[in-house]
């Protein structure tokens, strides 16, 4: 259910599960995570969906089996933030819930119109990713991430590029196109230039 692309230094990832808004169970996080933590090979990682959603979160049927407090959810955003390289969420439509994690761990977010972003944490009962909470203050503010963690709100795909959670949004047609653009500059680069840069960012 996760597709990988390899064409030299760029990994394209898809999350391959469109009948179910691609929700995630813990075999394809596991997986995910072994891509991104393979991927610090590569020079640049693009993350995006298949189907009219990036990922509506949790599988149902897997939160029932301790999902939701698993240790692989902060493995994979780890896994992605620590990359050397440029890491990209083509967000092909909304990303929700616990697949926030993996967007908010990387270095550009792209996402089509109509794509929202929500985190329904509050009132689920459940505590966010450990990392999650920082890196989304970190992007739109502390008053924003609790609009989004503690009132639930769901943000549309204006105030998520007004807010800086999204950085550009361009269409579905062009999605994949406009991540290999952005990557192209990385991918001509040195491995010592990438993750030189790349740290004198962080």
């Amino acid at each position: 259910m996760i597709q990988l692309e390899k064409d030299g230094g760029l990994w394209i990832a898809t999350l391959n599960r469109p009948e179910k808004a691609n929700s995630l169970t813990e075999a394809m996080l596991t997986e995910l995570a072994e891509i991104a933590e393979a991927a610090q090979e590569a020079r640049v990682l693009i993350l995006t969906g298949a189907g009219r959603a990036f990922s509506a979160g949790m599988d149902l049927e897997a939160a029932k089996s301790g999902l939701p407090t698993s240790p692989v959810w902060e493995r994979l955003s780890s896994a992605i933030a620590a990359l050397p390289g440029l890491s990209i969420a083509a967000l092909n439509g909304t990303v929700a819930g616990g697949a926030m994690g993996m967007v908010l761990a990387c270095d550009l977010r792209i996402a089509v119109p109509g794509a929202k972003a929500f985190y329904p944490v509050m009132k689920l009962g459940f505590l966010p990713q450990p990392s999650d909470p920082a890196r989304l203050t970190r992007l739109v503010g502390p008053s924003r991430a609790k609009l989004i963690l503690m009132a639930g709100q769901k943000i549309s795909t204006d105030d998520a590029l007004a807010w800086g959670l999204f950085d550009r949004v361009v269409t579905p047609d062009t999605l994949l196109q406009t991540a290999r653009d952005m990557a192209a500059d990385t991918l001509g680069a040195t491995k010592e230039h990438v993750s030189g840069i790349k740290e004198l960012c962080r």
